[in-house]
């Protein structure tokens, strides 16, 4: 039997886009089940460095990182400790009040996810959703146990087709009402034009974005969004060996070419 791992269409979108702000990112498989990577993001005048190394034992990943910043961030990943589970630990120092435990669960036709900060008064996050034939449901709540208030609350619906994909999601907290549409124009996917619109109803703003994806040939592919306040984004995935992407990308404001454009560079090799 084919199993479908159920994704909410909160998340569903974010990755038709990819990367736009790292200027500098190296990924290098070392051997099997190992990794080292090392980035660079430039925010403003500065540069922000970190170097991350994974290692994989058996059915759990171990995943740590150390940034300029003096934070070291260590990242625990267990699978299979209950049948369908995922069992995620984060702990960053120096700040030890920012641990996470999560919890995952996946199934056939559902998945859950709950998110507990390890603190002593910790934030609950809830997200679940469920679906079949195509159709599926998402839902997401944080709720401040100290505050006694909920953090935030969205749902959507999304429709998966070989042709096509639509969603709606109703986010921050009922505020937000954001309706996306993409067409695929060849059976892999690689090439799809896209459309959304995002109404804001406590200020009465509406944002439309369009965009495309093509496939110049099998290695290479070049994407692009405008929305109705000027803002154009462009990006180019080039496969320069199997396995291994070359990522150039860059966004300015159409309707203030005095702002400085964002330019980023990323770079992903693997054997």
């Amino acid at each position: 039997m084919h199993t479908t791992r159920w994704e909410s269409p909160i998340h569903a979108l974010v990755a038709w886009w990819g990367v736009t702000a790292v200027l500098f990112s190296y990924e290098l498989f070392l051997v099997a089940f190992k990794a080292l990577t090392s980035g660079a993001v430039k925010k403003g005048g500065l540069y922000a460095l970190d170097v991350s190394t994974q290692y994989n034992y058996k059915n759990t990943l171990i995943d740590v990182k150390v940034d300029t910043d003096s934070n070291i961030t260590t990242t625990f990943t267990v699978l299979e400790v209950l049948p369908f589970t995922k069992t995620i630990a984060t702990l960053k120092l120096p700040d030890y009040n920012s641990g996470k435990l999560e919890v995952q669960y996946f199934h056939d036709h559902a998945s859950l996810s709950s998110v507990v900060a390890l603190k002593q008064t910790p934030v609950v996050d809830l997200s679940a959703s469920f679906g079949a034939h195509g159709i599926v449901f998402g839902a997401e709540a944080g709720f401040d146990t100290s505050a006694g208030n909920f953090t935030k609350y969205n749902a959507g619906v999304g429709l998966k087709k070989p042709e096509h994909d639509v969603s709606v999601i109703l986010a921050d907290k009922g505020d937000t009402l954001r309706a996306s549409y993409v067409y695929h124009l060849d059976e892999k996917q690689k090439s799809s034009v896209v459309g959304e619109i995002n109404r804001r109803f406590s200020t009465n703003e509406n944002i439309f974005t369009v965009g495309g994806a093509y496939a110049v040939d099998p290695q290479t592919t070049v994407k692009a969004k405008l929305n109705n306040s000027g803002k154009l984004a462009a990006l180019l995935q080039h496969e320069v060996k199997p396995k291994s992407i070359l990522t150039i990308s860059g966004e300015f404001e159409t309707k203030a070419l005095d702002r400085t454009p964002k330019f980023g560079l990323a770079l992903a090799l693997k054997p």
